[in-house]
């Protein structure tokens, strides 16, 4: 397929709020160029030689440019921009899933950096590293003050390099540190088990280049393990996006052959596409199809078994089309919250080896032609986080959030818009509140349990609903619109 190869479909993490932004990779610009506006440019050339000449100390001529470039295209929307060489290395690095570091996923906590969990088989896991750790320091600098990014930057570096991290275990009350060999680290983006007899539960964290891989692989471990399946729970809650082909492989598990999965529709010809599944919508060179490597019954009881979806608020791009496509078809009951609404495609462009330009090209629709973007997948059966209610929901970012998101009329918000945005701090404002007290309540614990732990109540729910058993829906989640505060 010529156009396969020609654009490869990309999904790929935005700088904006977290969001996911949907890409295509194109390697060549477009041929033609539209007319330049000369008095303007003149303008612009004008600014700089005064800047250059006249500002109170030197500034360096690049860093004005980048900066005139950086600012252009984040005048558009929230997920078009200027990829300079830090965030063009970050950025590869996002979609393939692999990196140099230690191996840790981590939070902040206190002004302290937290292990969340040691990837299995990394340089930490080796080391001993445990859910929970607390680093103070990273070589000799202390971890107070830092970001989160400045953390993860010091930690990673280059291969056979060391990194000492001193280590404090509230548990054992002791301090002490840990010296790690950086190497490359491949994370996994796949999770899944037999939840109890008969019901298995799959989670996809991101969309990366070995997601496809490691979900059919999980697929056939779990049929091994359970040939008599009635029932899978997919949960793609907090996954914010990856790869176009991921997802279109991922639908086409569960979908019949070569039905629409996904389109996209733009000003370019080249961003108006139909996504099928079919292995030539999906199956990368040298990859080839992981999905049609499965076992036929693995491939058949996964075609046909009952199935459903766990969504948030933190479920966007990707995760969205997945689910949307998987909905359109009356293939899975969609559970849980409204998803982020990250409805447009992004062209990504090198300007040169280690620069690009990431541009909103495009919007892409599910199945049955709707567009997500700014409104997300409303699902079937609303869920709370906990029986208790929802703790996070208020603090999270949608797209409809994002200032200059696409079908906004204008920069300047309306009166409702103002006021929704208004209501919907309050809610944040109670939400941080309540989060704050439940911390001081119950110091080093987690606000919500992890995903597919026995304590989960959105998959319990599903577990339920899946055995036709009484599921405890939300009482107090309605449909947000754009323009409009959640409740």
């Amino acid at each position: 397929m010529t156009h396969k190869f020609k654009i490869a479909g990309w999904i790929a993490i935005g700088a904006i709020a977290g969001a996911l932004t949907t890409v295509q990779f194109q390697a060549v610009a477009r041929g033609s160029l539209a007319p330049l506006p000369l008095a303007e440019l003149q303008q612009l050339a004008a600014v700089f030689g005064m800047i250059k000449t006249d500002y109170v100390e030197p500034v360096d001529e690049k860093k004005l440019i980048t900066d005139a470039i950086s600012g252009m295209v984040a005048s558009l929307d929230p997920h078009s921009q200027f990829l300079d060489e830090k965030t063009w290395k970050e950025f590869r690095e996002g979609t393939s899933g692999r990196f140099v570091g230690v191996g840790i996923e981590i939070s902040m906590e206190d002004g302290l950096v937290k292990v969340v969990s040691p990837i299995e088989g990394s340089p930490a896991f080796r080391a001993g590293l445990k859910a929970n750790d607390l680093i103070t320091k990273i070589d000799e600098t202390p971890v107070k003050g830092m970001t989160i990014s400045d953390a993860v930057s010091r930690m990673r570096g280059e291969p056979n390099t060391r990194v000492t991290l001193t280590i404090f275990r509230r548990d054992e009350s002791r301090t002490f540190p840990v010296t790690i060999t950086r190497e490359e680290i491949r994370t996994q983006s796949v999770r899944g088990r037999v939840v109890e007899p008969g019901y298995a539960w799959l989670r996809v964290s991101q969309f990366q280049e070995r997601t496809v891989a490691d979900f059919a692989q999980r697929l056939e471990n779990i049929y091994r393990e359970d040939p008599n399946l009635k029932g899978l729970v997919l949960d793609l809650r907090n996954d914010p996006g990856g790869l176009l082909d991921a997802a279109v492989a991922l639908s086409a598990a569960f979908l019949p052959e070569n039905v629409v999965v996904v389109s996209t529709n733009g000003q370019l010809e080249e961003s108006r596409f139909t996504y099928r599944a079919s292995p030539q919508f999906y199956a990368r060179r040298g990859g080839g199809d992981p999905i049609g490597r499965m076992t036929q019954n693995t491939r058949g009881i996964f075609k046909e078994i009952p199935l459903v979806v766990l969504v948030n608020e933190g479920s966007a791009s990707a995760s969205e089309i997945v689910a949307g496509a998987l909905q359109d078809y009356g293939r899975a009951t969609i559970m849980g919250s409204q998803t982020f609404g990250k409805g447009s495609v992004q062209t990504v462009r090198p300007l040169g080896p280690n620069t690009g330009l990431k541009l909103t090209t495009a919007r892409y629709y599910t199945p049955k032609g709707r567009s997500i973007q700014a409104k997300g997948i409303v699902p079937d059966v609303w869920l709370d986080e906990t029986a208790e209610g929802n703790v996070l929901a208020g603090l999270r970012t949608r797209e409809a959030d994002l200032q200059k998101h696409l079908n906004s009329a204008s920069g300047r918000p309306t009166e409702a818009e103002r006021a929704a945005e208004a209501s919907r701090e309050a809610e944040r404002e109670a939400a941080r509140q309540r989060l704050e007290e439940e911390a001081r309540r119950n110091p080093g614990q987690r606000i919500l349990p992890e995903f597919g732990s026995e304590n989960d109540f959105q998959l319990r729910q599903a577990l339920n609903q899946l055995k036709g058993q009484p599921v405890v829906a939300s009482k107090t989640q309605t449909e947000r619109t754009p323009g409009t505060a959640a409740n």
